[in-house]
């Protein structure tokens, strides 16, 4: 299921990465690679915020869709 789908406060491991190259290569630098763990912070209707790698990144609604949990 895509990161917008999933309840905030709980680890994911990303399945799936969906996306054109450049998508594939923006989310590869945040650190979202199939097999990275993740949290979700909070949702909202402009976004999601992450806690990747002890880092904290926001990401639009179009990309948290392309990433799948």
């Amino acid at each position: 299921m895509p990161l917008t789908m999933v309840d905030a406060g709980r680890d994911y491991i990303v399945r799936k990465v969906n996306g054109r190259d450049t998508v594939l290569k923006h989310l590869e630098t945040l650190g979202i690679v199939p097999g990275a763990t993740v949290k979700v912070i909070s949702k909202n209707a402009s976004g999601v915020i992450i806690n990747i790698k002890e880092s904290r990144v926001a990401i639009g609604l179009d990309l948290a869709n392309k990433v799948l949990v």
